[in-house]
C-alpha cells in the first residue's frame, strides 16, 4: 500500500475518534453545568480546558470552551476541525475506502458545516456521535480486513488510549475540585456498562479502575492498548517480517505501558493515576511517531487541514 493512502487511513481513524472522544466529554461536562446549579463554571470549563491540552485562562466560560472545542475550523483538537481533517484524508484515499465510508464521512463535514448549528450545541454534540458511530459500523461492514482496515483501527485505537489517559490526568491533577470518576465514565460512554460490571457497589475506586483497567470494554484505556497491540501485529505480518522486526518501537512502547497496567497492583496504581497517565500519553505519542516512521516514511505532512 502507498505510504500515503496508508497514513491518510491512519489519520481518519484518529481524527473521527477524536471527534466522537470530544463530542462526549464537552456534552457530558455542559450537561454537568445545566444539572447542578451550584457547579462552578469556571472550574469545569477550566478543568475541561486543561484535560484537552489547552491552558485556560483565569476564567473560562462555556462560550469559550464550545469555541476551543467545538466550533474552531483552524484546528483539528475540535470536533468541527477533526471531521474536517478526517473528510480531507478520506478524499486522498478515495480508492481504496468503499463509497459508503466515503460519503458517511463526506456527508457529516457538509452537514456539520452548515450555518446554524452554533445555537444549539447539545443537539449537535449528540448527532456527531451517532454519525460517528455511523462511520465505524460502516467501516466494519464495507472494508476487508486487510491493510486499509488495520491503519483505520490502529488510529483510532492510539487516539482513544491517549485520550482516556488525559482525562485521567486531568482529574488526578485535579482533585476533588475536577470531575468525578462517574462523570468521565460518562464522558466515554462507559457508565451504563461500569453499573452492570460493577453490580451495585459504585464507589471512585471501582469506576476508575473500570476506565482503566477493565479488559472487555471496548472503551477502555486497555482494551485500547490491547487493540493497537493486535493492530500492529496485523500489520507486521502483512509486510512480512519476522518476529524480532515485530518488536518495532510502536509495539515496544505499548507493550511496555499495558503490561505495567496489566500488572501493577490496582491500588498502586491508582494512587500515582497522574504519573501513570502521563507515560500513557508519552508511549501513545512515541507510538504514533514510530508508526510515521516506519510505514509513511515519504511524508512529508502527517495531517491536512481544510482550506
Amino acid at each position: 500500500m502507498l505510504s500515503r493512502i496508508a497514513e491518510s487511513l491512519y489519520w481518519i481513524g484518529r481524527y473521527v475518534e477524536r471527534a466522537e472522544d470530544t463530542a462526549r466529554i464537552v456534552d457530558v461536562h455542559l450537561s454537568l453545568l445545566l444539572d447542578d446549579p451550584w457547579a462552578p463554571e469556571d472550574v469545569v470549563c477550566a478543568s475541561l480546558l486543561s484535560a484537552m491540552g489547552h491552558e485556560p485562562a483565569e476564567t473560562v466560560r462555556r462560550d469559550e470552551v464550545l469555541e476551543a472545542l467545538v466550533w474552531d475550523t483552524s484546528t483539528p483538537a475540535s470536533v468541527i476541525g477533526a471531521i474536517g481533517a478526517a473528510r480531507e484524508n478520506g478524499r486522498r484515499s478515495r480508492e481504496v475506502v468503499s463509497a459508503e465510508l466515503w460519503e458517511s464521512i463526506n456527508v457529516t463535514w457538509r452537514e456539520a458545516s452548515r450555518p446554524g448549528r452554533r445555537a444549539y450545541p447539545h443537539p449537535f454534540l449528540t448527532w456527531v456521535r451517532e454519525r460517528t458511530a455511523a462511520f465505524n459500523g460502516t467501516a466494519d461492514g464495507t472494508l476487508s480486513r486487510d491493510e486499509a482496515y488495520h491503519f483505520l483501527v490502529l488510529g483510532r485505537s492510539i487516539e482513544r488510549a491517549d485520550m482516556i489517559a488525559r482525562l485521567a490526568a486531568a482529574r488526578a491533577l485535579a482533585g476533588t475540585a475536577g470531575p468525578s470518576w462517574a462523570l468521565l465514565l460518562q464522558s466515554c460512554g462507559a457508565y451504563q456498562a461500569f453499573l452492570r460490571s460493577a453490580r451495585g457497589a459504585v464507589d471512585e475506586r471501582r469506576a476508575a479502575e473500570f476506565l482503566l483497567l477493565d479488559p472487555i470494554f471496548p472503551r477502555s484505556l486497555m482494551s485500547a492498548l490491547v487493540v493497537a497491540e493486535k493492530s500492529l501485529d496485523k500489520l507486521a505480518a502483512r509486510h512480512g517480517v519476522d518476529d524480532h522486526a515485530r518488536a518495532s518501537q510502536a509495539h515496544r512502547v505499548l507493550g511496555m505501558i499495558r503490561s505495567e497496567l496489566e500488572f501493577a497492583p490496582p491500588a498502586e496504581l491508582l494512587e500515582d493515576v497522574y504519573q501513570v497517565m502521563e507515560r500513557v500519553q508519552s508511549a501513545c505519542s512515541v507510538a504514533g511517531d514510530a508508526v510515521a516512521q516506519r510505514y509513511f516514511p515519504r511524508s512529508v505532512v502527517t495531517s491536512w487541514m481544510v482550506s
